[in-house]
Protein backbone atom coordinates (compact mmCIF):
# COMPACT_ATOMS: atom_id res chain seq x y z
CA UNK A 1 0.00 0.00 0.00
CA UNK A 2 1.25 3.49 -0.85
CA UNK A 3 2.28 5.86 1.90
CA UNK A 4 -0.35 8.41 2.89
CA UNK A 5 1.10 11.87 2.81
CA UNK A 6 0.55 14.39 5.54
CA UNK A 7 -0.39 18.01 4.94
CA UNK A 8 3.16 19.07 5.79
CA UNK A 9 4.71 16.55 3.41
CA UNK A 10 2.51 17.75 0.56
CA UNK A 11 3.16 21.45 1.20
CA UNK A 12 6.91 20.90 1.62
CA UNK A 13 7.32 18.67 -1.43
CA UNK A 14 9.75 20.07 -3.99
CA UNK A 15 7.53 19.52 -7.02
CA UNK A 16 8.58 22.41 -9.28
CA UNK A 17 10.66 21.00 -12.11
CA UNK A 18 12.86 22.84 -14.59
CA UNK A 19 14.44 21.84 -17.86
CA UNK A 20 17.09 23.55 -19.94
CA UNK A 21 16.10 23.84 -23.60
CA UNK A 22 18.54 24.53 -26.41
CA UNK A 23 17.01 27.03 -28.85
CA UNK A 24 19.35 27.35 -31.84
CA UNK A 25 17.18 30.06 -33.41
CA UNK A 26 17.88 32.24 -30.37
CA UNK A 27 21.54 31.29 -30.13
CA UNK A 28 21.58 29.51 -26.78
CA UNK A 29 19.67 27.88 -23.97
CA UNK A 30 16.77 28.87 -21.76
CA UNK A 31 15.28 27.45 -18.58
CA UNK A 32 11.67 26.32 -18.63
CA UNK A 33 9.81 25.50 -15.42
CA UNK A 34 6.57 23.92 -14.36
CA UNK A 35 3.54 26.17 -13.89
CA UNK A 36 2.39 26.65 -10.30
CA UNK A 37 -1.26 25.87 -9.64
CA UNK A 38 -2.28 29.54 -9.56
CA UNK A 39 -0.37 30.22 -12.78
CA UNK A 40 -2.08 27.27 -14.45
CA UNK A 41 -5.50 28.68 -13.51
CA UNK A 42 -4.52 32.17 -14.75
CA UNK A 43 -3.16 30.73 -18.00
CA UNK A 44 -6.35 28.82 -18.71
CA UNK A 45 -8.57 31.78 -17.90
CA UNK A 46 -6.43 34.11 -20.06
CA UNK A 47 -7.12 31.97 -23.13
CA UNK A 48 -10.88 32.48 -22.94
CA UNK A 49 -13.07 35.19 -24.40
CA UNK A 50 -16.77 35.81 -24.05
CA UNK A 51 -19.12 35.07 -21.19
CA UNK A 52 -21.18 32.18 -19.94
CA UNK A 53 -22.07 29.61 -22.57
CA UNK A 54 -20.61 31.85 -25.29
CA UNK A 55 -17.01 31.46 -24.10
CA UNK A 56 -14.44 30.38 -26.65
CA UNK A 57 -10.70 29.77 -26.71
CA UNK A 58 -8.42 32.49 -28.12
CA UNK A 59 -5.90 30.41 -30.02
CA UNK A 60 -3.61 33.26 -31.16
CA UNK A 61 -1.69 33.54 -27.89
CA UNK A 62 -1.57 29.98 -26.57
CA UNK A 63 2.18 29.55 -26.99
CA UNK A 64 3.35 33.05 -26.08
CA UNK A 65 1.27 33.19 -22.89
CA UNK A 66 2.60 29.86 -21.67
CA UNK A 67 6.18 30.88 -22.41
CA UNK A 68 5.76 34.11 -20.46
CA UNK A 69 4.75 32.03 -17.45
CA UNK A 70 7.36 29.29 -17.82
CA UNK A 71 10.65 30.80 -19.05
CA UNK A 72 12.74 31.69 -16.01
CA UNK A 73 16.27 32.77 -15.15
CA UNK A 74 18.76 30.93 -12.94
CA UNK A 75 17.02 32.27 -9.82
CA UNK A 76 13.62 30.96 -10.94
CA UNK A 77 12.25 34.42 -11.75
CA UNK A 78 10.27 35.00 -14.93
CA UNK A 79 12.20 36.46 -17.84
CA UNK A 80 9.11 37.89 -19.58
CA UNK A 81 5.92 39.69 -18.58
CA UNK A 82 2.55 39.77 -20.27
CA UNK A 83 3.71 42.97 -22.02
CA UNK A 84 6.10 40.73 -24.02
CA UNK A 85 3.38 38.54 -25.55
CA UNK A 86 3.23 40.37 -28.88
CA UNK A 87 7.03 40.41 -29.16
CA UNK A 88 7.21 36.67 -28.46
CA UNK A 89 4.51 35.99 -31.05
CA UNK A 90 6.81 37.55 -33.67
CA UNK A 91 9.61 35.03 -32.98
CA UNK A 92 10.31 31.85 -34.95
CA UNK A 93 7.39 29.43 -34.90
CA UNK A 94 9.84 26.52 -34.68
CA UNK A 95 11.53 28.02 -31.61
CA UNK A 96 8.23 28.86 -29.93
CA UNK A 97 6.88 25.37 -30.58
CA UNK A 98 10.03 23.69 -29.23
CA UNK A 99 9.89 25.64 -25.97
CA UNK A 100 6.09 25.40 -25.70
CA UNK A 101 6.24 21.61 -26.03
CA UNK A 102 8.59 21.43 -23.02
CA UNK A 103 6.51 23.90 -20.97
CA UNK A 104 3.36 21.99 -21.85
CA UNK A 105 4.88 18.63 -20.82
CA UNK A 106 6.35 19.95 -17.56
CA UNK A 107 3.03 21.53 -16.60
CA UNK A 108 0.88 18.56 -17.54
CA UNK A 109 -1.07 20.60 -20.08
CA UNK A 110 -2.44 18.56 -22.97
CA UNK A 111 -4.03 19.58 -26.26
CA UNK A 112 -7.27 18.10 -24.91
CA UNK A 113 -7.05 20.45 -21.90
CA UNK A 114 -7.00 23.45 -24.23
CA UNK A 115 -9.83 22.08 -26.36
CA UNK A 116 -11.94 21.55 -23.25
CA UNK A 117 -11.38 25.03 -21.81
CA UNK A 118 -14.42 26.75 -23.25
CA UNK A 119 -16.64 23.83 -22.29
CA UNK A 120 -15.24 23.50 -18.78
CA UNK A 121 -15.08 27.20 -17.97
CA UNK A 122 -18.05 28.50 -19.93
CA UNK A 123 -20.88 26.07 -19.37
CA UNK A 124 -21.16 26.40 -15.60
CA UNK A 125 -20.44 30.11 -15.20
CA UNK A 126 -23.02 32.85 -15.07
CA UNK A 127 -23.21 35.38 -17.90
CA UNK A 128 -22.70 38.14 -15.34
CA UNK A 129 -19.42 36.68 -14.05
CA UNK A 130 -17.57 39.89 -14.85
CA UNK A 131 -14.80 38.18 -16.79
CA UNK A 132 -14.27 38.57 -20.53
Amino acid sequence: MAKRLTREEILNAQDMRTETVHVPEWGGEIIVRTLRGDEYEHYEESLLSGRGRSRHVIYGEIRAKLLVACIVNENGNRVFTEKDIDALKSKSAAALDRVWTVAQRLSGLSAEDIEGLAKNYGADRSDDSGSD
